[in-house]
């Protein structure tokens, strides 16, 4: 992967290549920032820029032998650690058993989320996780010596998924690596991860992209039909990544759901607390036993949550007259429109600290259906205020 292919993020690119060609490359970076901004892209290029045996001041060469193989990602001085979801019946799996998916999902777009790449490897959307038996796996393979290149190097891709016992397990080798071993981590959520990795990791903040960058991306791919007004409008509500574009680009993705879901819940927590609507309180307990339902998946569920407070803060903003302030879809602007007086000064914060709370809950394993039927309650209460 070149540098060249990656969206944006000059600034990360130039201090990726100042760092091989000073020597002064870090044996533990992590990559931090939101999704779909290129965190792992960038990670892949500055890999297969380090091990390039023809680099140019500003990119890879693309057809060095070790440029060839990093464009089928099997460079044998390559490797991948990423969550996985253990199948039925298996006592225990490693990041190898999907490797040949994992590669798959890179080469076809490499601007992908957490829930494309569950569902590419389950059909159940359940909640990935990096196994505590990796740490043999990555252990093993750095004890060994590098095949073809001067450096071998380990992308940990989400680390912030990664089982306690194998996160501690690591930490010696990451204070004391071999030599000529490099770690790129790459993270969604770094306040995840724990703090005795973080310490030993150089951070690096990926950056938002904008929206001229991203717009640019829209109208470049060939796998999209958009027109440049279409574009324009998905790189402006966005919010900077280049995965949410996509997505909004897309009317039959999970957005449009999750939409449909924070509709629901509003005008049935609504019409049981202002006209005490028993049918929609019995309704509105279907729809928390849905959201709790186990074929939904701890990662969509968090999804939604996600997608909730995001809502509620545009429409408060939609209710404070700030438009050019709202990054709002054609249907969630026209819904909005109409629900935004209800979320207010008097109830803005307390919804996003219920939605916030609901998440980390979910997160934390805690039973769906006491969460989500709180969440009800809750939500109630409040669009009284």
């Amino acid at each position: 992967m070149l540098f060249s292919e990656i969206i944006g993020q000059q600034e990360i690119k130039q201090r990726f290549i100042r760092s091989v060609h000073e020597q002064r490359i870090p044996h533990a970076q992590l990559l931090r920032g939101p999704e779909g901004v290129g965190k792992l892209a960038l990670a892949i290029a500055y890999a297969q820029y380090i091990c390039c045996e023809n680099r140019t001041a500003t990119d890879s060469c693309g057809v060095c032998p070790s440029c060839v193989k990093y464009r089928k990602m099997a460079h044998p001085d390559l490797h991948f650690v990423f969550p996985v979801i253990k199948p039925a019946g298996r006592t225990s799996v490693v990041c190898d058993d999907f490797i040949t998916e994992f590669r798959a999902m890179v080469l076809e777009n490499m601007y992908f989320g957490i829930n494309e790449w569950y569902a590419s490897i389950s059909g159940d959307a359940k909640q990935g996780l990096i196994y505590s038996n990796e740490s043999e796996e990555i252990l093993r393979k750095l004890s060994l010596k590098t095949y073809e290149s001067e450096y071998k190097v380990m992308i940990i891709w989400l680390p912030e998924k990664m089982h306690t016992t194998c996160a501690n397990k690591l930490l010696k080798i990451l204070e004391e690596p071999p030599e000529k071993t490099v770690f790129l981590m790459v993270s969604n959520e770094p306040d995840q991860i724990i703090t005795t990795i973080l310490s030993r990791t150089q951070h690096i903040h990926i950056p938002r992209l904008s929206e001229t960058e991203i717009q640019h991306a829209l109208l470049r791919n060939e796998n999209l039909e958009v027109e440049e007004e279409g574009a324009k409008y998905a790189s402006k509500i966005a919010n900077g990544s280049y995965l949410s574009a996509m997505a909004i680009l897309s009317e039959g993705d999970e957005n449009k759901q999750n939409f449909e879901r924070f509709v629901l819940i509003m005008r049935l927590a609504w019409q049981v607390g202002n006209k005490k609507d028993h049918a929609s309180l019995k309704t509105l307990r279907k729809w928390s036993d849905e959201m709790a339902a186990p074929s939904m998946g701890r990662e969509r569920q968090k999804n939604f949550l996600s997608y909730a407070q995001r809502m509620t803060r545009e429409n408060f903003i939609r209710n404070m007259q700030q438009p050019d302030l709202n990054y709002l879809t054609s249907f969630e602007a026209d819904f909005s429109q109409r629900f935004s007086p209800f979320i207010n000064e008097r109830n803005v914060e307390d919804l996003m600290g219920e939605f916030s709370l609901a998440e980390r809950q979910i997160e934390q394993n805690v039973n769906a259906k006491m969460v989500f039927f709180d969440l009800t309650l809750k939500v109630i209460m409040l669009l009284k205020k």
